[in-house]
């Protein structure tokens, strides 16, 4: 198949494109400069016409302003839409979202698709907007797509903006310092209250495999979600990160100046069984593995 992805240099893309090349598909992404912010649609058409399929894992999620989030996660689909109605054969459109977008979760319970999203972040609020533009062409037969709404991803690569790349980083400085295997260190954090559902990186380019190959039929207009199905204390997440280091490091949590910081969600879990029934796919990386392989990576 010929697979164009969208943000191919990120961390989810680099394994979506490596995920397709190891199964003989061929992996076209945008050459140096092409930015599909700017770039007419016209120009995005004549680029993706070949491609069966197009996965958009760009956007921004780290450090970004409200306006960079909003290029990144908003005007970025509607741009990707408009150029792909100027085909007569349309590839479908395979978006990658996030569990943010359904808000907070019901403690203890998977959160299924069929519910209603309320996010409460900004990165939340605008993936869904992008979200709810590839739905609404799909349903109105105007665009093949489908949403893949993913838990927080984690395993090789995990960026330095989120908590686990954070925490990597710091631990990989740690231990390339002299004498750091004997030498108790503090590993100072803010509060760990919330409950997370992780999924490997690879896992998740697993999913997108298994999309593209998906019947149109079957998965055009629908919301899949792609998690573990477990909820993880984050307390207990960094805790065993520190454990796979094998480095004498305390965790010390600290409210930061001006009181305890506001948790966005306390609790968030997804339910995967569309995903089984529909693409028949579920995890197979454990935490443990995705935990030991990210501090490799580091």
């Amino acid at each position: 198949m010929n697979i164009v992805v969208l943000g191919a240099g990120g961390f989810l893309g680099t394994h979506i494109c490596r995920a397709l090349a190891d199964v003989g598909d061929r992996v076209v992404t945008l050459p140096a400069g092409f930015d599909l912010v700017t770039a007419e649609p016209g120009r995005i058409a004549a680029f993706v016409a070949e491609a069966d399929a197009v996965v958009n894992a760009a956007g921004r999620a780290w450090k970004a302003d409200e306006r960079q989030m909003h290029t990144g996660n908003v005007e970025l689909p509607f741009r990707v839409l408009r150029a792909l109605a100027l085909l007569d054969r349309r590839p479908t459109l395979v978006q990658l979202g996030s569990s943010h977008e359904y808000g907070p979760g019901t403690s203890g319970a998977g959160t299924r698709e069929s519910t209603e999203p309320a996010p409460v972040t900004l990165y939340g609020r605008t993936k869904l907007l992008g979200a709810r533009a590839v739905l609404d062409a799909a349903r109105a037969g105007a665009q093949p797509g489908v949403v893949l709404r993913i838990a927080n991803v984690c395993g090789p690569g995990t960026p330095p903006g989120s908590l686990l790349g954070s925490v990597t980083a710091r631990l990989a400085r740690l231990a390339r310092e002299p004498g750091a295997a004997g030498v108790p260190a503090e590993l100072r954090l803010p509060p760990l209250r919330a409950w997370r559902d992780f999924v490997d990186v690879r896992d998740v380019a697993d999913a997108v495999l298994a999309t593209v190959r998906a019947d149109d039929v079957e998965v055009s207009g629908q919301v899949i979600n792609i998690g573990s199905g477990v909820a993880v204390h984050t307390r207990d997440l960094v805790g065993r990160l520190v454990a796979v280091s094998g480095l004498p490091v305390r965790i010390v949590e600290e409210a930061p100046a001006g009181g305890q910081p506001r948790v966005d969600t306390e609790w968030q879990q997804l339910d995967v069984s569309r995903a089984a029934e529909v693409l028949g796919w579920e995890p197979r990386r454990s935490l443990d593995q995705s935990l030991r392989d990210l501090l490799a990576a580091a």
